[in-house]
């Protein structure tokens, strides 16, 4: 990194441990909780969007249960990096974008805002791939359903309150909890499920098997989560003292999640791959399970890849916005009108219209696109991490609150691993090896 730009001492506000006493202390810390949750449980659901559902399909349907075990593993380092986040955001009152070009220069900047708004326009194609694909589940016209999608996510962002917004992502996060009943009616074995997805030998010798392993890891920490987070954690307007039950939201989400995960590979394990049937995306998935379990699982899977891509898309083009708007000092606020922010306003819209219109090409080789955004992803994610890590690690930034030893060690070490995977799937996948 070059030379920083001198940055403003922190001011540290001391926190107030939350109350745990009495009938009134518990009633106390639930209300607050309340009041703080929102930023970890909407990016983290985001996380299990339309391409990260499609991986969790693959690996239920071509090895069974055993990815399982993984997807426990995974919840670690999700919530090691969002964690970050939420003390950058809540000790410094600052969005990712802005803290990186106030101390690291505006070339620094411009690399990470470059790379995130390539790689954050690929993902949002492939959530409206998903919306294209949940179509052909309910018989709906694709465009129709692209289009209403697209309109709806304007109409949210426009609402003028960032409450109203969370309000209704969290709606989403709800409709993505469908694939849970879809898992519970595919009737798994439990004994299966432990013997062969916690316990069971790893085919660790199967290159088909650890590019799943590398998908999935690819897939758990996006760039835009980063971004994501500390932006609505700042336009939240949460501060140091709330940061013990913003961590508590962080890890509901990343438990939350992974367990969607898991019951999207349970689903396909016990019904596609017990009669060999391969997958393609999740939608293809969901109409492939009418005829094995009912029309209960396919509309629930259905419905939670809906509400998966539709947040995702959300998230995804909220974080882009924000991120422009903290580096350059426009308003970027959601409890902004939209005519005191219009750039903001005018960024998050021409995305949503712009990947809604690419998926709406005809004859695009729409499952290819999504393999591909994955494997960007997965090239791209050093330099989101390496930032991430550099300012969580900056006393000048953080104070008395940057990474512990400890804490740095397990970052550190696990994102070398993700980043490590990550990195050997994406170069497969773009050598044609990895699909």
């Amino acid at each position: 990194m070059p030379n920083r730009v001198a940055s403003r001492p922190v001011e540290q506000e001391p926190l107030r441990p939350a109350p745990v006493v009495g009938t009134s202390s518990r009633g106390r810390f639930w209300a607050r909780l309340a009041a703080v949750a929102g930023p970890g449980l909407v990016v983290a659901f985001a996380d299990t969007e339309a391409g990260s559902i499609t991986t969790a399909a693959s690996s239920g349907a071509q090895f069974g249960m055993k990815l399982v075990l993984l997807q426990i593993l995974l919840i670690v380092p999700l919530f090691v990096v969002q964690e970050m986040t939420v003390r950058l955001g809540t000790v410094t009152g600052k969005g990712h974008a802005q803290l990186i070009r106030e101390n690291y220069g505006l070339r620094w900047a411009w690399v990470s805002l470059g790379t995130m708004l390539v790689t954050n326009f690929a993902a949002l194609i492939t959530e409206f791939i998903g919306i294209a694909g949940a179509a052909l589940i309910f018989g709906v016209d694709a465009r129709l359903m692209v289009l209403a999608a697209a309109a709806i996510l304007i109409a949210v962002s426009l609402s003028g309150a960032y409450r109203r917004a969370e309000m209704v992502a969290l709606g989403l996060c709800f409709l993505e909890l469908l694939f849970i009943p879809a898992a519970f009616a595919a009737h798994p074995s439990p004994l299966s499920i432990w013997r062969d997805g916690i316990l069971g030998s790893q085919p660790l010798g199967n290159q088909a098997y650890l590019l799943l392993v590398a998908g999935n890891i690819g897939a758990v920490i996006m760039p835009w989560m980063i971004f994501y987070q500390q932006s609505a954690t700042v336009d939240k307007k949460l501060k140091v003292a709330d940061m013990p039950f913003a961590r508590i939201d962080t890890a509901l989400g990343s438990i939350a999640t992974q367990c969607i995960m898991i019951a999207v590979i349970v689903t396909t394990a016990a019904t596609l791959f017990v009669h060999h049937i391969p997958v393609d995306d999740a939608a293809h998935a969901a109409l492939a399970l009418v005829p094995l379990v009912g029309k209960f699982a396919g509309v629930a899977f259905g419905a939670g890849l809906i509400g998966a891509a539709m947040l995702g898309a959300f998230v995804v083009s909220l974080a882009t916005a924000w991120a422009f708007g903290e580096a350059f000092n426009w308003p970027c606020s959601l409890d902004h009108p939209c005519m005191q922010a219009k750039r903001f306003y005018g960024l998050y819209s021409v995305l949503i219209l712009a990947a809604a219109g690419v998926v709406l090409i005809p004859g695009l080789p729409l499952v290819k696109i999504t393999i591909y955004v994955m494997a960007f992803n997965a090239l791209v994610l050093p330099i989101v991490l390496g930032f991430l890590l550099v300012m969580a690690n900056d006393e000048k930034i953080l104070g008395d609150r940057r990474n512990s030893r400890i804490g740095n060690t397990v970052a550190i070490s696990l994102s070398l691993v993700c980043v490590a995977l990550g990195f050997w799937y994406g170069a497969l996948t773009l050598m044609g090896q990895g699909s």
